[in-house]
């Protein structure tokens, strides 16, 4: 299964190229136009000569006002700054940050999250993905972002890349034409990068007392947490495209322009 091409950045945590995964009709992405990643508060381009070489044009923020604030993305020479805050919206915002709150506490995390409690809250955390007004804003930007056809090689991001990041693939894939099973392995395939990014994170939770399976919840790459959103779509409008047009607002030009830039 074609999953995105890993690049070898020293700078850029899970920086991965979506070109050449396979979608509609027998075309693939165009390779160096659609970028995914973690945050990019560590990007020292003179000294990453494989992130230089991407030529990014426009940056997508996934992340929060707070998050932002705490580690302000480095931005390539040139490049544009889009802001898209998926989890500006107070009714999108509760399990989030909770999470964040509790995990800087294992022994209040294991309190309110135990049981499977984490893993709830981040299934809740992608329908509200799909739901919340800010997060159908932010989709809507990167989108637009990506169809823009003079816009240049887009990167998007969020903290991890794994989440808010992984929901954004997920939906330029399947309007692009890819079936469910490449999308759910273009999803799962970071994992391995997310845990060795927060690695010295998750063992200091677990030295504080913290839970491993909350661990594991906040910092892994699970199934459930893709379908959650992909059932939220189909709860609400009944299939992606519906949803790109009636929850997103995404113009039918758009989406023509979408495909024709991002696939070959």
């Amino acid at each position: 299964m074609q999953c995105s091409r890993t690049v070898d950045s020293s700078t850029v945590a899970n920086l991965r190229d979506l070109g050449g995964i396979a979608v509609a009709g027998g075309a693939r992405i165009r390779p160096g136009l659609a970028f995914r990643s973690g945050q990019l508060d560590r990007l020292d381009v003179p000294s990453d000569p494989a992130f230089a070489a991407l030529g990014v044009r426009t940056v997508v923020d996934l992340r929060t006002e707070r998050e932002r604030a705490a580690r302000p993305d480095r931005m390539p020479g040139g490049a544009h700054l889009l802001v898209a805050d998926v989890m500006a919206d107070p009714a999108g915002t509760g399990t989030a940050a909770r999470l964040a709150a509790a995990f800087a506490d294992p022994l209040l995390a294991n309190r309110e999250f135990r049981a499977g409690g984490a893993a709830r809250a981040l299934a809740a955390d992608y329908r509200a993905f799909v739901t919340a007004e800010s997060a159908r804003q932010a989709y809507r930007q990167l989108l637009t972002a990506l169809a823009h056809r003079d816009g240049g090689p887009v990167l998007f991001h969020c903290t991890a890349g794994k989440d808010r990041t992984g929901w954004g693939a997920a939906l330029v894939l399947l309007l692009l034409g890819a079936d469910e099973r490449t999308v759910a392995a273009e999803y799962l395939s970071v994992g391995a990068a997310v845990q060795a990014a927060f690695a010295p994170l998750i063992e200091a939770f677990a030295a504080g007392g913290g839970d491993p399976e909350i661990a594991d919840a906040v910092f892994g790459v699970r199934t459930a947490y893709l379908e959650a959103a992909l059932q939220a779509v189909t709860d609400g409008w009944g299939d992606v495209e519906s949803y790109a047009r009636a929850g997103l607002g995404i113009k039918d030009e758009t989406l023509d322009h979408l495909r024709e830039r991002l696939t070959a």
